[in-house]
């Protein structure tokens, strides 16, 4: 791919539309910053460009800039706007940056996309591959965008790579070598027109693999395990409700991999990650590192030292037998519902933020069979309160510090409070990480002034 002289649009300056930046630059393009944040929040990032010759447009996006352009490149937390399709509409080039790169970078890609669990799958299976003694690097939504690899980039490196529904939505070459598909339900129906386009967006992963190329799928979720169809690649399942004839599967709380012999890998209670979904992100990291000749002696000791990501079913703190949990990176309802199961309760649950389109009905059975109380938050508020019914008892609280101390006095005199909001967090903060960070100082603040009042 020539790229010299190319008139390209980077549509948001966000870490990955800077890294791309720099890349064209380095390309020989003529690169244009399309940003819709107005120039007076950018302060010197516009100047900073602007002194490596690249022009920015901030506060609006213009459709002239993007049919100006040879080639546009959309960033990954770019929302929809019409402009890319009239763009697209016409002709004209759009290529995400996992594209740009993939035309490029030597070595081999691991992609891992899903619903719910890409950074904890993607994080285990670097942590799995690199200590192994395989020259494995973090790329993508949890780690480095990939586009800033390809200048160092060898044969023999893997690229262990997150991928959203926005990444794979504009490629057409992108070609991992080993694809890894966790899960799917409704979310990000306030970008995508529904579900299915959505659904799309994430097929795009195994549609240009090739004969020689793995594909590890969840055969719980129907719509994943139909994926199995879409290639010749080589097929690995992972079930937590059944045995597999090639993958992995879970039988008297012992992790079992198959292939030509079956072997067992670990038991379900020799791992520090919490939840149940968290069997199957280990099943799956696994199964990368099987596919790749790792011994399961070295994979089970990568994952016993693994002690999870922050704002992922998180231990916040404890006060008087309440125990407080932060899955802030709980973002749309399935990831709620599988917070929810994996306690036993009773529960009192923080809800809410910015809703995504989903539909919280799907949490009435749920919360009536372990929730004790709830306690709502952000936008959607009035959305889930009438959603739930009045399932259990609701009360709305106006921020975070509210928020805590109405759990703990509804969870009391003993029970877990777990913020599981099923939204975005746009409405009150700058992300999921700001949102889980607010909460554990509000725990950590009830928990010194409870025990102050004691002394």
């Amino acid at each position: 791919m020539e790229l010299q002289g190319t008139k390209a649009l980077v549509v948001g300056l966000g870490r990955t539309g800077e890294a791309v930046c720099d890349f064209l630059i380095h390309q020989g393009a003529e690169v244009k910053i399309s940003e819709k944040t107005p120039p007076e929040n950018l302060g010197s990032r516009i100047s900073f460009w602007q002194e490596k010759g690249v022009e920015v447009e901030a506060g609006c996006h213009k459709l002239q800039s993007f049919l100006a352009a040879d080639l546009i490149i959309p960033s990954p937390g770019v929302p929809y706007i019409p402009e890319l399709d009239e763009a697209k509409k016409r002709g004209h080039e759009i290529l995400s940056e996992i594209e740009l790169a993939y035309r490029f970078i030597k070595g081999k890609i691991v992609g891992i996309t899903g619903t719910n669990g890409k950074s904890t799958t993607a994080t285990l299976t670097h942590r799995i591959l690199k200590d192994a003694g395989l020259q494995s690097h973090l790329a993508g939504n949890i780690g480095t965008p990939l586009i800033q690899f390809v200048e160092k980039s060898q044969p023999d490196d893997l690229f262990v790579t997150e991928l959203s529904s926005f990444q794979l939505r504009y490629i057409t070459k992108f070609r991992a070598s080993i694809s890894l598909f966790l899960n799917i339900s409704a979310d990000h129906l306030d970008w995508h027109t529904d579900f299915d386009d959505y659904y799309q967006s994430k097929k795009n992963l195994l549609l240009m693999q090739k004969e020689e190329d793995t594909a590890i799928l969840n055969r719980d979720y129907p719509q994943v395990w139909a994926l199995r169809r879409l290639g010749k690649f080589k097929v690995y399942a992972f079930s937590q409700t059944g045995k597999v004839s090639r993958g992995s599967w879970i039988q008297d709380n012992w992790i079992i991999l198959i292939d030509e012999i079956q072997e067992k890998l670990m038991q379900t209670t020799e791992t520090s990650l919490f939840g149940i979904h968290n069997r199957e992100n280990i099943m799956a990291s696994a199964l990368v590192g099987h596919v790749l000749g790792i011994p399961a002696s070295s994979m089970k000791k990568s994952i016993i030292d693994f002690k999870g990501l922050e704002h992922r079913l998180e231990k916040a703190g404890e006060l008087d037998q309440v125990i407080f949990y932060n899955d802030s990176k709980a973002t749309n309802i399935d990831a709620s519902l599988k917070s929810i199961q994996s306690f036993s309760g009773p529960i009192v649950l923080i809800l809410g933020g910015r809703d995504k389109g989903g539909d919280f009905v799907q949490l009435r059975t749920p919360v009536r069979k372990k929730v004790k109380a709830v306690v709502l938050i952000g936008e959607a508020a009035d959305k889930i309160q009438k959603s739930l019914n009045s399932t259990v008892p609701m009360t709305k609280a106006s921020d975070m510090k509210e928020a805590v101390h109405l759990a703990y006095s509804a969870a009391s005199p003993k029970g877990v409070v777990l913020l599981a909001p099923g939204c975005t967090s746009f409405d009150m903060f700058q992300n999921y990480e700001e949102r889980g960070t607010v909460f554990k100082g509000e725990v950590k603040a009830l928990i010194q002034k409870v025990e102050q009042g004691k002394d």
